[in-house]
């Protein structure tokens, strides 16, 4: 496991060879043979631990992680969580600042047959973009969790995130998941699924439909009534209005879905 850095979004990646990201080509260099990493070494953001391997395939279950992911490790330390993923048949980047340990999750992509499906960036989690991944997977600070959470919630709808030990702040988790075999620290897993934007007012027919929201979690009113047990889920939402259930699917300025009222079903749509 490790607590380190992060980034923002890959543009364009080709996995063998060099791979160009953000307009930036990063060369596949051999590693040092020599270096072998120390735990609690001193990084730029934080010192590097390693995530156990119970914890990594939690993490990555969490996620639902699949061959049609593209998923973005920040702060990859020597490579495990990449790795792993592309062993799912997942493509797969990891982001590090420490150069050393960029050269060995090379090797060791390499030496697993993986490599083209894996590739690993030196670079800055600050400076990184990470908009175009489909999962992220992190092990950092709470406080660069919080700090980068605001460029989280504008990724993709239904992009999942998932981070070992440490949470979002006020952000609560969707899901999460305690370890109990295999893990000795830092055995906690946090799931969330970045929320459509939904906050505002929305026209049903001649009503108006309002939402306030808080991350995934919706308030507001619908013909004036109170919303309750309001949540987002990525695109997909649900709120309960008097004896009514809503659900459906946000897709841009429409949602479109169903009611529910005591097992008799209807239709819905809202825009903007």
């Amino acid at each position: 496991m490790k607590v380190l850095k992060l980034f923002p979004r890959a543009a364009a990646l080709s996995f063998a060879g060099a791979v160009l990201v953000g307009g930036i080509a990063f060369a596949q260099a051999p590693a040092k043979p020599d270096f072998q990493p120390e735990v609690g070494q001193q990084g730029k953001d934080v010192v590097w631990v390693p995530t156990s391997m119970v914890v990594v395939n939690k993490m990555l279950d969490l996620g639902k992680v699949t061959p049609n992911d593209f998923v973005m490790d920040l702060g990859s330390g020597d490579g495990r969580t990449v790795i792993t993923a592309a062993k799912r048949g997942a493509r797969a980047m990891g982001i590090e600042y420490n150069p050393n340990m960029v050269d060995l999750s090379r090797q060791e992509a390499a030496k697993e047959g993986i490599a083209n499906k894996a590739y690993f960036a030196k670079a800055d989690l600050f400076e990184m973009d990470f908009s175009n991944a489909t999962v992220l997977t992190m092990f950092l600070l709470p406080s660069i969790n919080t700090r980068l959470r605001p460029k989280i919630l504008d990724m993709k709808p239904g992009t999942r995130i998932v981070s070992n030990s440490f949470d979002m702040g006020d952000w609560a988790a969707d899901e999460s998941a305690q370890v109990t075999e295999g893990c000795q620290s830092y055995c906690r897993v946090y799931h969330w699924v970045v929320p459509a934007k939904v906050e505002g007012t929305w026209k049903v027919g001649d009503d108006e439909l309002k939402f306030e929201q808080k991350y995934q979690m919706l308030t507001g009113t619908l013909k004036g009534a109170a919303i309750t047990n309001g949540k987002l889920s990525g695109n997909q939402i649900n709120f309960t209005v008097g004896n009514i259930q809503y659900t459906g699917y946000v897709i841009g300025k429409l949602i479109e879905g169903v009611t529910d009222t005591g097992g008799k079903a209807g239709n819905w749509s809202a825009s903007r």
